[in-house]
């Protein structure tokens, strides 16, 4: 009625399968739930998802609760009976300024060494040796994204919600072919490797520190 394609959830444990396999925007979670409550499906979802945002949608009104909630980093806590207009428009704004964010992050115009390569986002090119090996649109966002989060891991899901807007069989394989994609335009210089996290996501390890240049 809204606009948005919502996935429902009958218990905690039900609403962390489904967030490991899909693709949110926003999630709403109540706290006293069956199998799970929200608190501990909030601190799951982060560990599987850092940036995503989402609400805490409760009869639970004591002020350790709520302060709990923001603890574990909730957008918004609302207290049942809730006016259904004024929490949609609680929804909205979070998720615009959350897609606002993502956009700033991948838009920046940083350049990175990545061992002995230069990566160049704006130009979409990786030189090593003065050889410049020309990138795709979707390699110049992977790579970035790693870059951005070197020695990190970085979430699948968030990958794929950046980078091809959804979470299906079909895109999670082409990913894949992607970073297979990177891996052997970086294979050069032994140092550096895309590690896979079974599960999880990818790593850019090098064992240099991030060099940016503006």
């Amino acid at each position: 009625m809204n606009g948005f394609e919502v996935t429902w959830t009958k218990d905690g444990n039900d609403g962390l399968k489904k967030f490991e396999n899909g693709l949110f925007d926003l999630c709403v979670l109540d706290i006293m739930m069956p199998e799970k409550d929200g608190f501990t499906l909030a601190k799951e979802i982060r560990e599987i998802d850092s940036d995503v945002p989402f609400i805490f949608l409760t009869a639970k009104a004591l002020k350790v609760d709520k302060l709990k909630g923001f603890r574990l980093g909730c957008d918004d806590y609302v207290v049942k009976p809730v006016d259904e207009e004024l929490f949609i428009a609680r929804v909205r704004a979070i998720i615009n300024r959350s897609s606002a964010q993502a956009g700033q992050h991948l838009s920046d115009c940083n350049t990175f060494w990545i061992g002995k390569y230069h990566f160049n986002p704006r130009e979409q090119t990786l030189i090593l040796d003065k050889k410049v090996a020309k990138l795709t649109t979707k390699e110049t966002k992977v790579l970035k994204m790693l870059c951005q989060q070197k020695n990190q891991l970085v979430d699948r899901p968030k990958i794929l919600k950046l980078v091809w807007g959804q979470n299906d069989f079909f895109n999670r394989k082409s990913m894949d072919v992607f970073i297979h994609k990177l891996r052997f335009k970086l294979k050069d210089d032994p140092a550096v490797k895309v590690s896979n996290v079974h599960g999880k996501g990818f790593i850019l390890e090098d064992p240099e520190e991030v060099k940016k240049v503006y």
